[in-house]
């Protein structure tokens, strides 16, 4: 009959109903699926809803890191400028003369082209022998006598060569200089030929060395380096010359120094050396010229390279 369905055929309602239901299956599926533009926002917040503690994250916020504001690193503090300024120097100066400045923060090392080369010391090195008794009478137990320190008080302040020998001897004479160039990492200098302090060859760079070994406490021992830089703030008479007489007068009392000048006979020549340490610098300066040209005119020479090399407004 025409009217009648075929046993086992399914009615268009039913189909229809399947449809439905498949259709609906795969959009549920799809709404699972990360990424998915069906995705719902229970979905896209998984793990991360709003738990004790956990903070939400901003929903129009953009999702690209590339547009989010990068973190900057803090710039690192400059250093002051040293009151010096490299240059070469072109001065109306007879003889030979150099220098070198070691920035104490950095020991970064500037100074003229020969500043590598060497003259003899004179009284500069009795700096470094007082210090090398006060470290060695530390070392062993030993508190100096206040004979002894005011012993070392002339040597520094009034360059006392008789003293100065006395306690060159305590300190085992050549054995000192070459512990000088070991524990300062001294690279130019050398002990005397005939073994004397007077004669000990050192070069403007060197001698920079030796004031931050003083400055920073290698050269005389914790317990007597503030004693002896304070000692060479108070150089006075003869020896109180050169790179601090540069300075404005409030600041040379806190640059601690120790100078040498000596007329060389044999050779006909004066040597006139300077050594100066300040709060961040430590400076040398040598000069050698004709012997009939007298001291002064080197102890001059000593301020007019340090001026030249100041930086403007110092």
């Amino acid at each position: 009959m025409a009217g009648k369905r075929r046993n086992g055929e399914a009615s268009p309602l039913r189909l229809i109903a399947v449809a439905v239901v498949l259709i609906g299956l795969v959009l549920v599926s799809l709404r699972l699926v990360p990424g998915s533009p069906f995705g719902s926002d229970a979905a896209a917040k998984w793990g991360a809803g709003g738990g004790a503690g956990q903070e939400d994250r901003s929903t129009t916020a953009p999702g690209d890191r590339s547009s989010r504001p990068s973190a900057r690193p803090s710039p690192s503090p400059s250093l002051e400028p040293l009151p010096f300024v490299a240059k070469d120097l072109d001065l109306d100066i007879e003889g030979w003369y150099s220098w070198s400045v070691l920035d104490r923060r950095t020991g970064k090392i500037i100074g003229s082209k020969n500043m590598d080369e060497t003259s003899t010391t004179a009284s500069l090195i009795k700096s470094w022998i007082v210090a090398d008794y006060l470290r060695r009478a530390d070392e062993n137990g030993q508190t100096p006598s206040d004979a002894k320190l005011a012993d070392a008080t002339r040597i520094i302040r009034d360059s006392d060569n008789t003293r100065a020998e006395q306690f060159y001897d305590n300190v085992g004479r050549s054995a000192s200089i070459k512990r000088l160039i070991s524990m300062c990492g001294l690279t130019d200098s050398s002990v005397a030929p005939d073994g004397g302090w007077s004669r000990t060859a050192l070069s403007p760079r060197d001698t920079a060395r030796m004031g931050n070994c003083i400055a920073e406490g290698k050269a005389a021992g914790p317990t007597w380096t503030k004693w002896l830089l304070n000692e060479m703030r108070l150089v006075r008479g003869a020896g109180d010359f050169g790179i601090r007489k540069a300075f404005p007068a409030a600041e040379q009392k806190k640059i601690a120094i120790k100078n040498g000048w000596i007329d060389r006979t044999k050779e006909q020549e004066m040597h006139i050396n300077c050594l100066a340490i300040g709060d961040t610098w430590t400076m040398g300066v040598m000069v050698r010229y004709p012997i009939d040209m007298g001291y002064d005119y080197g102890m001059k020479n000593c301020q007019k390279i340090t001026e030249a090399l100041l930086r403007p407004g110092v």
